[in-house]
C-alpha cells in the first residue's frame, strides 16, 4: 500500500528484456534501507525488490505487467518516480494507493496555471469525481474536472519540479489508478440482494 506522494525521482539504469524484464533503477533514497522483498512503486507499479547495490535497486517485471501499464516505454535514462511501501506510521499525505495500474491514459495539453488535462479509457471515467482522488503515475492528484473520456488536475510547482509530470509531454503515457473506494463501492452496490439494505440478526431468526 502506498499514499502517492513520491519520495524520489529516480532514473532507470538498465533493461533488460526477456521472459521476464529486469529492471535496475537509481534511487539512493528508496534504497538506502530496502532489502529483498520489499515493495517499491515504479511509476505508480507495485514492484518487488530483487536485488539492491549502492543506491540502486532491481526489480523484475513480468509480461502481464508490461501490457497493462506504460512501463514497456522505459529505457536508460527515464526518470522514474518513485515510493517505498507506506508503515503504521506513515503520514497519509496523498490517499490509499495499491499500485495497481486500472489502466494507462495520456496527457493530452497543458493549459495555463499549470493545470493538465489526461485522458483515460472511458470505463473508468464512473470512478472519478470534482475533487476526488486519482493516481497518475504514482502521484496522488486531486481531480479538477471530470468529463467522459479525461479529467484536468492542478498541479502545484513542487510536483512540477519532483515528479516525471514536470516533464512528460503532450501525448505521453501515464499509468493510471482510480480510488480504490470507489471500486469497492461499485462492487457492493452491484453485488445479489444489494438494495435489499443489511439483513441483521434478528431478521436472520425471524425476531
Amino acid at each position: 500500500m502506498f499514499t502517492g506522494i513520491v519520495e524520489e525521482l529516480g532514473e532507470v539504469v538498465s533493461v533488460e528484456p526477456g521472459p521476464v524484464t529486469r529492471l535496475a533503477i537509481r534511487g539512493p533514497l528508496v534504497a538506502s534501507d530496502a532489502t529483498d522483498g520489499d515493495s517499491i512503486a515504479v511509476n505508480g507499479v507495485c514492484l518487488t525488490v530483487t536485488g539492491v547495490q549502492e543506491g540502486t535497486f532491481t526489480v523484475d517485471v513480468v509480461a502481464e505487467t508490461i501490457s497493462r501499464s506504460s512501463l514497456d516505454s522505459l529505457g536508460p535514462g527515464s526518470p522514474v518516480n518513485l515510493e517505498r511501501s507506506a508503515t503504521p506510521a506513515t503520514r497519509l499525505g496523498g490517499h490509499l494507493v495499491q499500485g495497481h495500474v486500472d489502466g494507462v491514459g495520456t496527457l493530452l495539453e497543458r493549459g495555463p496555471d499549470a493545470v493538465v488535462r489526461v485522458g483515460l479509457p472511458v470505463q473508468l471515467s464512473r470512478y472519478l469525481v470534482q475533487k476526488g482522488s486519482i493516481t497518475v503515475d504514482g502521484i496522488s492528484l486531486t481531480v479538477v474536472e471530470a468529463a467522459a473520456g479525461s479529467f484536468t488536475a492542478a498541479l502545484i510547482p513542487t510536483t512540477l519540479a519532483r515528479t516525471t509530470l514536470g516533464t512528460t509531454p503532450v501525448g505521453g503515457r501515464v499509468n493510471l489508478e482510480v480510488d480504490v473506494v470507489a471500486k469497492y463501492v461499485e462492487r457492493l452496490l452491484s453485488a445479489p440482494g444489494a438494495s435489499g439494505g443489511t439483513v441483521g440478526r434478528e431478521d436472520r431468526e425471524g425476531a
